[in-house]
């Protein structure tokens, strides 16, 4: 393997997400980045009102792992199970196939969708946010809108999403004039071109080009019934690395979630490069539950990262962790790809491990009773919005983010 590669196949890990963000914090806590400063005498009142959170959601810290299936269960219903029983699927595998065809596509469209726009459950209550696109996107699944097969409409194949429309799309996701949703068109292209990779990738997604057949590649890799969440994340990165539009290259490699910053530094060609993936990773914490349905078992999954996004990197600025330099900054608006932004979500994913240790030594409690899986669900992601919701209209994160519909 050539420099560029082994550097390539390093910023695709989480291990480089994680160290990475590590540096940016040590420049931090020496005063030393451009655009946010470090407050460190804050964090014991940050990791307060994160356990304030937790217990109040989860007394007993029975916390399941942070993953889309939680979206599935707002307004006390369990959607999943809903379908599961219509389904009348027994096989294991192909409940697990069904599962993956559902959070892959969900994880898709979960990129943010401002503050005005909601989604009305037929029969039901309004929903927004990301819940609101989780149960919209549910029920554009159920509907068969990403199968190609009106015979078997709960999955998700190369053909379906590739003949998706913008018209088909925005109205299962009930947009109008009144009823705005940032980014449509990019989600639209997202799963077009999810489609694309299905098929041309066979190897991870059988000769139909399905989502789900990526379980069948991953239980054949799984060493006595065992899957690391670095497998689950690598076979992710590789089967959909080609659907991130206007991405970052390196040596001919699409690098998705990664993004320039200048106090990055590294190896060779990687130098400058602060990668994320948090959509990828989103979507490897919501498969968990899937694979260990179907028997396997998911190891390491703290090798994962936290998620840099709205809610767990507007925790750190609504607590006072983390202060923009210009004050201006909290007011424009900015592209995903600007380097305040790039910088206030490195910091996010190195303090959201700093808080895990915190939380963990308030509880008295181990890594493996209280994982960053848990962390988050429990947790990071949940504080942020509720201080979110105190502070600004409609729960509006701190800053304000131009998205595509695919990166946040």
């Amino acid at each position: 393997m050539s420099s560029t590669a082994a550097e390539v196949a390093y910023l695709l890990t989480p291990d480089a997400v994680r160290e990475r963000a590590s540096d940016l914090l040590k420049l931090a806590e020496r005063d030393a980045l451009e655009h946010f400063a470090y407050r460190a005498e804050r964090l014991p009142a940050a990791i307060d009102w994160v356990l304030e959170t937790i217990r109040s959601r989860y007394p007993s810290l029975a916390i399941p792992f942070h993953s889309r299936w939680r979206h599935f269960t707002v307004g006390d219903r369990d959607r999943w199970m809903e379908l599961s029983r219509e389904l009348g699927v027994v096989d294991p595998a192909e409940r697990a196939r069904v599962r993956f065809d559902l959070a892959v596509t969900s994880v898709l469209l979960d990129a943010g969708a401002g503050a005005r726009w909601q989604y009305r459950e037929p029969g039901g209550a309004a929903y927004a946010r990301s819940e609101g696109l989780a149960v919209a996107s549910f029920h554009i699944f159920r509907s068969g809108a990403f199968s190609s097969d009106p015979r078997r409409p709960w999955r998700a194949d190369s053909v379906g999403l590739a003949g998706l429309d913008i018209a088909k799309l925005g109205d299962g996701l009930r947009v109008s004039r009144e009823n705005p949703l940032p980014g449509l068109e990019g989600r639209l292209a997202l799963l077009k071109r999810t489609g694309e990779a299905l098929a041309a990738r066979p190897d991870l997604f059988g000769s139909d080009g399905r989502v789900g057949d990526l379980f069948d590649h991953l239980a054949s890799q799984a060493q006595s019934g065992v899957v690391p969440a670095r497998a689950v994340l690598s076979a992710i990165i590789e089967g959909l690395g080609s659907i991130w539009p206007g991405r970052l290259s390196l040596g001919g490699v699409a690098l998705g979630d990664t993004w320039r910053h200048k106090a990055a530094r590294g190896a060779g060609a990687s130098d400058g490069y602060i990668p994320f993936h948090k959509l990828s990773q989103w979507l490897a914490y919501s498969l968990i539950e899937p694979l260990e349905e179907a028997g396997l078992r998911v190891k390491e999954v703290e090798a994962l990262t936290g998620l840099a996004e709205y809610r767990n990197g507007g925790l750190m600025i609504d607590t006072g962790l983390l202060e923009p330099r210009d004050p201006g900054l909290l007011s424009r608006s900015l592209p995903f790809d600007a380097e305040p932004v790039v910088e206030w979500r490195a910091l996010t994913v190195a303090l959201l491990d700093l808080l895990a240790d915190g939380l963990r030594a308030k509880l008295g409690i181990s890594a493996q009773a209280l994982p960053l899986a848990k962390v988050l669900e429990g947790g990071t992601w949940a504080a942020g919005r509720r201080l979110a919701e105190a502070r600004r209209p409609g729960g509006a994160p701190p800053l304000r983010i131009e998205s595509d519909g695919t990166v946040f």
